[in-house]
């Protein structure tokens, strides 16, 4: 493609060299360069692209997009910018023909329950007879193919190619998380979008956006800037959440609304949550009721079905796809996904890693309880450190037995984490593990290697007691130092469990 196609749109300063030629590829990683190529010079949060021009050329990459003056060989033509990480996603979106304005795109934000939603709205949209591809934080899927997803939301290059390649082999329909990073960087701002969905704000990330406010801000632009490009765009808003009350305010009566406790557009009757899953009848305007059934657990859960109801049915999907889709999602990897078997205690498996989100999991359960709950936690390092007493105190008030533990502790020492988690936890008594299997009443111990806490926690259980390992949820590593370990909480439970049941196998054998 010429270059002058490519930079279409693009707010040029000031250009050095000839705007002809073609551009092969495009790449913000010089050392992906190649002949032909066109490098645009991103400032990151840790790197600069600037730094990296003389690579890139060397490399042979033709064009270069940057913010500042630099000087660049004979036969190189230098393009400035006003921001190179703007640039980044127009260029892209010439490059690849625009892909997003052929797919029907719908785009989930908020702090908890997105990754849910993209599920349940993938299985809709597939229960439909679409072909659906997702972008999310456990991997970016399409026709047949699971690939990493090294961020919840692409860098908008790479977002753009991935959109070309999935509407190439015959994707319709794209459900994306859309994070506040991704919101506030421009990841997304040259995506066309048929709906979008604001799930709710909790504490989260404010070691990046610093204030609830500016991570409120950064979500609302995704409502007030991106979705009001097109006018048939649909917005769909939880309006028992307050900040998500505040955008419908603020949105003008745009906005559609979904809910439990307040009149909303969309909302469920007859509801029955139980340890098994959720009954309901979701009203919805011009669909009556519709009757579903799902194995996933918890009233927040309901809220999830209820966000991607709404999505679905605004988009014209019938009221029976949206029944048979919801039905056939079994579960979601890492949320609240059960890793025990019938006649074993209750152990779950969750992303929950803010205080909410922990609060909001632990009042599910306890509604379920039949004896204890035990749960398993930890903190990352090198992030928000406010959540962390905050955490502890959410953990210790709904659980009978908490065990504080690593999750991913990064540079940090993982006991100076521990430390500032265990100041919320100062309502109950702090037992050595050795004590676990003597305790009735609240009480946490710190058991720092997480294999051990896991495993703590899983023989500690009686069979009618439930437990939550907390956290991590789908990942499966752990970030300790500068290293990347293998670490599945899934399979670890899962390990424990087996060795705890063949252990009883023996000892009732031996009886």
């Amino acid at each position: 493609m010429d270059i002058s196609e490519v930079v279409k749109d693009v707010s040029l300063v000031e250009t050095k060299g000839p705007l002809k030629g073609d551009v092969s590829f495009i790449h913000y990683d010089s050392r992906l360069c190649r002949e032909g190529s066109l490098f645009v010079a991103v400032p990151g949060l840790k790197l600069d692209g600037h730094a990296f021009i003389s690579q890139a050329v060397a490399a042979g990459a033709r064009f270069v997009v940057c913010e500042r003056a630099v000087d660049v060989p004979s036969g190189v033509t230098l393009i400035r910018v006003e921001s190179a990480r703007k640039a980044l996603g127009l260029v892209g979106r010439n490059f690849y023909g625009d892909p997003s304005a052929g797919l029907c795109m719908v785009g989930v934000t908020g702090t908890n329950g997105k990754t849910t939603i993209t599920y349940l709205l993938e299985s809709i949209f597939e229960a439909a007879g679409f072909r659906a591809g997702v972008v999310g934080t456990i991997n970016y899927r399409y026709a047949g193919e699971k690939l990493p997803a090294p961020n919840t939301t692409p860098e908008s290059l790479d977002l753009q190619r991935m959109l070309r390649e999935m509407a190439s082999r015959g994707v319709t329909h794209v459900v994306m998380e859309v994070s506040s990073h991704a919101l506030d960087m421009g990841r997304v701002d040259h995506c066309s979008f048929r709906a979008g969905v604001f799930t709710n704000l909790t504490r989260d990330h404010l070691d990046y956006h610093r204030t609830m406010e500016d991570y409120y801000l950064a979500k609302r632009k995704f409502f007030e800037q991106i979705l009001s490009r097109k006018p048939d765009v649909c917005r769909i808003v939880n309006i028992d959440d307050p900040w998500g009350k505040r955008l419908i305010e603020e949105s003008g009566g745009l906005a559609s609304s979904f809910g439990i406790d307040s009149p909303a557009d969309f909302t469920a009757d007859e509801v029955e949550l139980s340890i098994r899953g959720i009954h309901a009848k979701i009203c919805a305007p011009q669909s009556g009721k519709i009757p579903v059934r799902s194995p996933l657990i918890g009233r927040f859960n309901l809220y999830n079905i209820l966000a991607a109801a709404s999505a679905a049915r605004l988009l014209g999907v019938p009221p029976n796809a949206v029944r048979e889709g919801i039905e056939r999602l079994r579960s979601v990897p890492g949320r609240m996904e059960r890793i025990s078997r019938p006649g074993e205690p209750a152990v779950f498996v969750d992303y929950a890693h803010t205080e909410d989100a922990l609060k909001r999991v632990l009042q599910n359960l306890v509604e379920f309880r039949k004896n204890r709950i035990i749960t398993v936690f930890g903190c990352g390092g090198d992030r928000d450190r406010g959540k962390r007493p905050l955490m502890g105190k959410a953990a210790v008030s709904y659980s009978d037995l908490t065990i504080v533990t690593s999750d991913n502790p990064r540079s940090e020492e993982p006991m100076s984490i521990i430390a500032e988690i265990e100041k919320g936890m100062e309502s109950v008594g702090k037992h050595p593990p050795e004590d676990l299997n003597l305790l009735n009443g609240k009480a946490y111990t710190v058991i720092p290697d997480r294999i051990s806490a896991i495993e703590a926690a899983i023989r500690t259980a009686r069979s009618n007691d439930i437990v939550l390992i907390a956290g991590k949820g789908h990942e499966d590593y752990q970030i300790v130092g500068g290293k990347v370990l293998p670490f599945d909480d899934r399979r670890i439970g899962r390990r424990i469990l087996d060795a705890r049941a063949d252990e009883a196998g023996i000892a009732g054998e031996g009886g």
